[in-house]
């Protein structure tokens, strides 16, 4: 009997042990599933920006292009939220410029692609500077053309994961020599490396190699491509089917389309499968208005070439293309897809947005606060997202192509190639003012700025403004020498600062070594010892310099030396003090002509030694 006691007292222990356990379990597996649903409820969404370079908003068949298939931007445009009145400035630079800072191009520094006008102003802040501190992880791929050299570079704004090309496009006088769209090398995280493939795979692969990286975390992917840009190349099995059409204007261009079209479908597919799709926003957009979706009617007498309706293919009706401030230049997609965040179904918004209306929207459905000193010219895009019955504040939108287009004067004149925009009317300065109803003349056709005299008036004070706010800021901006994050650094021609006309910025025009010159602004970080290398093609070109003398101007100073027979670089060195200057080179013929070193290299190489 004791025996038996014993053993039922421990039957019964045994039995209340795994009852306990189980208890224990099951209320370890109750909270451990409500602390994944707090997690989940809690997690910030991802963002993945995708901006295409110089496709227009009628190059998609969403927006009733015959000749075009893209069938997965399609479904985007189907499950999204779309905006049907959103603009961008009308060139790559100062689109990318607004959509990084949330201000106005001209105000940025960087509102023009060459010229020395290309780069930010060293106290704006990007998106990445503040979705970095919100602790998101970021990450670029693709285009930047915000500047090549620190503290422009896209590692230098907030990204933190960097893989793009330099300059303005592949192949670019200062992109990496020999890059032509296939098997290129490109600079991940301020090393070169090779690749294989077209370059529009490559980035949407690198795109979903940060994403796969990344998954656990809150990320903001910037997807940037350079297609469908010139030179229009991709391979052939892409343009294939829109050759042999007569309405087709540019048949790589549709295939450079439908790669996109294909990679966007490879990337969707990709969210789904690692689980992110509900709670990543996912945005469309492209830079400007299309480059060779159409062809333009050299023969119309009243708006010029870039200003015309199209006489073949496709432009959703409007006037002009890149370039221009008709609305064919600027007016482009824009799709916001977020299941979680219920932006989904498929819905037309035609309220007036902007590019500078990006980075305050996306703060704000990221619950990220923008500090004061952004102060973005920008609004947040959510009461619209959400049809809420917040006041909205905007009545007005003004883009300028500062400096003007094609061959116009710089620097930058008050209403000269500009438009001031509402949701009925466009006020465009282009040969000469004109006012046109945009809502009952969407092709910009009939000028009614005569019979309107008081809208004119008005459209013109709301300009007033923007010139007042703009204006002080259309100065230079400098590239630093002796940065220890970049040190040595490639200057290149494209970055020279020119006051009239462009400096020579493509291989089309360095190889036939134009006899001009032009000024680098620079701020020389640490005095000391530099060299100076004159060269007229990059170091890897491994080409000899034609010219028998060379000099060099900067901080005061000026250098000169011959040229020997045959040398692949001309050297200098010279002592600099610190501070802001400006770096001038010639290289001079045998007859005595002188043209620039289009490539220069600059390296500290020695600093003042400290005396205790």
């Amino acid at each position: 009997m004791y025996v038996f006691a014993i053993r039922a007292r421990r039957f019964k222990t045994l039995i209340f042990m795994k009852y306990l356990f189980r208890t224990i379990s099951f209320s370890l597996l109750i909270a451990f599933c409500l602390n994944s649903q707090n997690a989940s409820a809690n997690q910030k969404p991802n963002v993945i920006l995708v901006m295409t370079d110089d496709q227009g908003y009628g190059d998609l068949s969403c927006h009733g292009n015959p000749y075009l298939k893209t069938p997965h931007l399609d479904r985007l445009w189907a499950e999204s939220i779309r905006f049907t009145d959103f603009h961008v400035s009308p060139f790559c630079t100062p689109t990318r410029a607004s959509l990084m800072t949330g201000h106005q191009a001209g105000y940025t520094g960087a509102y023009r692609t060459s010229s020395g006008r290309s780069m930010l102003h060293r106290d704006e802040k990007t998106i990445a500077d503040l979705f970095s501190r919100a602790g998101y992880v970021t990450g670029m791929v693709g285009k930047w053309h915000l500047g090549d050299n620190a503290p422009h570079r896209p590692q230098d704004r907030g990204f933190q994961d960097v893989l793009w090309h330099r300059c303005g496009g592949i192949g670019q006088a200062s992109d990496y020599w020999g890059n032509d769209y296939f098997d290129d090398t490109y600079e991940r995280n301020g090393k070169f490396e090779k690749f294989e493939g077209y370059c529009t795979d490559v980035w949407f692969r690198e795109g979903r190699r940060f994403i796969e990286k990344n998954r656990s975390k809150p990320f903001l992917l910037y997807l940037s491509l350079n297609a469908p840009h010139g030179p229009y190349r991709v391979p052939k099995e892409w343009a294939e089917p829109y050759k042999g059409n007569p309405e087709v204007v540019n048949p790589n261009f549709n295939g450079m389309i439908a790669n996109i079209d294909h990679n966007m479908g490879l990337l969707r597919q990709y969210l789904k499968k690692l689980g992110l799709t509900e709670n990543t926003i996912l945005i469309f957009m492209t830079d400007n208005g299309t480059s060779s979706g159409f062809q333009l009617n050299r023969n119309d007498p009243n708006y010029g070439m870039l200003d015309s309706l199209p006489v073949r293919g496709f432009n959703a009706g409007m006037r002009g293309r890149k370039s221009s401030v008709y609305d064919g230049g600027h007016r482009v997609p824009f799709f916001v897809y977020w299941p979680k965040g219920n932006l989904t179904g498929g819905k037309d918004i035609d309220t007036l947005a902007a590019h500078i209306d990006v980075l305050p929207t996306l703060a704000e459905l990221c619950g990220i606060r923008v500090p004061n000193d952004y102060k973005p010219h920008g609004v947040s895009l959510k009461p619209l997202l959400y049809g809420t019955k917040e006041k909205w504040n905007r009545n007005h939108l003004i883009e300028q192509y500062h400096g003007g287009a094609y061959g116009r004067a710089i620097p930058p004149k008050a209403y000269e190639y500009s438009v001031v925009m509402t949701e009925r009317w466009r006020l465009v300065n282009s040969d000469f003012e004109r006012l046109f109803d945009i809502q009952k003349d969407p092709t910009q056709s009939i000028n009614l700025a005569e019979k309107h005299p008081n809208v004119v008036k008005k459209l013109r004070a709301h300009y007033d403004q923007f010139w007042k706010k703009v204006s002080p800021r259309l100065t230079p901006v400098s590239i630093d020498l002796g940065n220890p994050s970049h040190n040595p650094t490639e200057l290149c021609s494209q970055d020279w600062y020119m006051e009239k006309g462009n400096p020579p910025w493509n291989f089309n025009s360095i190889r036939k070594l134009p006899r001009v010159t032009g000024p680098w602004i620079v701020e020389v970080k640490k005095s000391g010892r530099y060299q100076i290398t004159l060269r007229q093609f990059p170091k890897i070109a491994n080409k000899p310099v034609v010219a028998k003398r060379a000099k060099i101007e900067i901080a005061g100073k000026t250098k000169k030396q011959a040229v020997k027979d045959g040398s692949k670089g001309v050297i200098f060195e010279i002592n600099l003090p610190a501070g802001s200057t400006k770096l001038v080179t010639y290289l001079y013929d045998k007859n005595g002509k002188a043209g620039g070193a289009y490539f220069t290299e600059v390296e500290l190489i020695k600093t003042p030694v400290t005396r205790k």
